[in-house]
């Protein structure tokens, strides 16, 4: 493995030789992290996209409101929360961030080939989820607001009734502060859920068969 250090702008770009291909193999360290991000949401949006993808999740599903959740026992919501409507209601705002997630790939992946480290070496060498935290820091809240229409459409579908009744029975939260509340946290799930498939990865890069992630991802150990 060899490496070539190039000045571009005010970012330092390395630039890594992989032998053992023809030719080699040449890459920026910034094309290592923008494969990292594009396999880490690719395997994230996959997995909280399928049925039950949110709500079966230990990281990423979506819990009530505070306002929603029924904490005086004794109240008429508290009452209808109770039990079996608790996790309908608790499962169809789950539903409703699978729809939102699935408006979430484009901007992603719009976002993924905007990135641009300060320290790109640094972000590859991190343990913990570093390009994920970058991605999200850069996008701020605009996935929030690509998500929203499609939460919006999934909290009236399939068992709608539930949350009709239970805003209904509650106070201080109408249907656009649930919509809101939902596709916020569903928004932050789905960075959670690339955080945990990032650290996957770069626990086992030989997984992915992506010679430039490998090179990158054990070179600069």
């Amino acid at each position: 493995m060899h490496r070539r250090q190039f000045l571009g702008g005010s970012t330092a770009l390395l630039l890594v030789t992989l032998g053992g291909c023809q030719g080699g193999l040449r890459y920026s360290l910034i094309e290592a992290i923008q494969r990292l991000l594009t396999l880490s949401s690719q395997r994230a949006l996959a997995s909280l996209m399928a049925p039950g993808g949110f709500y079966d999740s230990q990281v990423a599903r979506i819990a009530l409101p505070d306002r929603l959740g029924g904490s005086t026992t004794g109240s008429i919501l508290g009452q209808f929360l109770a039990g079996a409507m608790r996790s309908r209601l608790t499962r169809q705002i789950n539903r409703a961030a699978e729809k939102g997630a699935e408006r979430a790939a484009p901007i992603i992946a719009d976002a993924i080939l905007a990135v641009s480290p300060e320290d790109a070496a640094a972000i590859l060498k991190g343990s913990g989820p570093a390009a994920t935290a970058l991605l999200q820091r850069q996008m701020g809240s605009s996935l929030i607001q690509y998500m929203l229409p499609g939460v919006n459409e999934g909290l009236k579908l399939a068992d709608s009734q539930v949350v009709t009744q239970a805003l209904k029975l509650a106070t201080g939260i109408d249907f656009a502060g649930l919509r809101d509340d939902v596709t916020r946290k569903a928004s932050n799930a789905i960075f959670a859920e690339m955080g945990k498939e990032e650290m996957a990865i770069r626990a086992d890069p030989q997984s992915t068969n992506d010679p430039v992630l490998i090179a990158a991802l054990t070179a600069l150990k």
